[in-house]
């Protein structure tokens, strides 16, 4: 497995770019466990509370039902060129990430690799994250002092997975390293059915980890941006400090060059090379 890692020839850093470690627990409790870390890649224009509750969602879950331990978490807020509507510059998305982050939660971090260059396919950001965490750190260790390497999985909403059983989408080699290499967990949203989108996805099935909300939830970024515009509260629906951030700074006060109206937009999937046209993409290239 070592041999397959990817190396720093694969990689291209933002300038001054520094990977965040400070909340990395780099000795498991628990030798008998595989240490894991969560990745969510997305928008996050903005950052909502449920962004956040997924990954408490899935916390419960690895803790309940799995052989991992979590080692941390990270949000990978994706690059101002993949041009999604209501998209706002990386620059405010990461901050208001980082604010979210750092009051939130003890373990979850913000990643803006994937932000400040070039559109990455979410293939690429896991690979980023092995990378970063395995052999530029060294993975973890026992309390022994024994080596661990940390896997990586993608952490996501069930409208993802819809996206990944349509055919065209995303590409049959990057659906394999995602769900083949890493693996996923993949938390239902409100309006997504979960079982059916799985079943063009069943080879890869051992890898992939249903987690149902106990409490419904349909906040979406989507819904706060368009309250925004309508001048309408959305306290309680963003953390505190991420509602003052956009209120001192007067964002999504209008459309915006890449605010339009996210009708029948598709950003879930990130294998797509976004300066092909689709009509164009084989399935032996990146399709979504």
């Amino acid at each position: 497995m070592d041999a397959l890692r990817p190396s720093a020839a694969d990689f291209t850093n933002p300038p001054n770019y520094s990977f965040p470690h400070h909340r990395l627990v780099r000795v498991v409790r628990d030798p008998k466990k595989t240490p894991l870390v969560l990745v969510a890649c997305g928008s996050f224009s903005p950052v909502t509370y449920l962004h956040l509750r997924m990954f408490e969602m899935a916390k419960d879950y690895v803790r309940q039902n799995t052989e991992y331990e979590i080692v941390g978490g990270y949000l990978s807020p994706v690059s101002d060129m993949y041009e999604k509507p209501g998209l706002l510059s990386a620059y405010h998305r990461v901050n208001m990430c980082n604010l979210a982050a750092e009051e939130s939660a003890t373990w979850l971090m913000v990643d803006p690799w994937e932000a400040f260059q070039s559109y990455q396919r979410t293939a690429v950001v896991l690979d980023h994250f092995d990378y970063e965490i395995n052999t530029v750190l060294g993975g973890v260790q026992t309390e022994d002092g024994e080596h661990r390497n940390v896997h990586v999985m993608l952490l996501a909403g069930s409208d993802l997975i819809s996206t990944m059983s349509e055919p065209g989408v995303w590409s049959h080699a990057d659906l394999d390293h995602i769900l083949g290499r890493y693996g996923t967990f993949i938390v239902e949203r409100a309006g997504s059915g979960m079982g059916q989108a799985t079943d063009s996805l069943a080879r890869w099935r051992n890898n992939i980890h249903m987690i149902s909300q106990l409490i419904q939830n349909d906040v979406s970024s989507t819904k706060v941006r368009l309250f925004l515009r309508r001048g309408l509260s959305v306290r309680y629906l963003l953390p505190t400090v991420v509602v003052d951030y956009i209120e001192e700074h007067g964002l999504y006060q209008d459309d915006g060059p890449n605010s339009t109206s996210p009708t029948n937009y598709c950003d879930k999937g990130k294998g797509r090379d976004h300066t092909t046209p689709r009509s164009s993409i084989s399935q032996s290239q990146p399709a979504s």
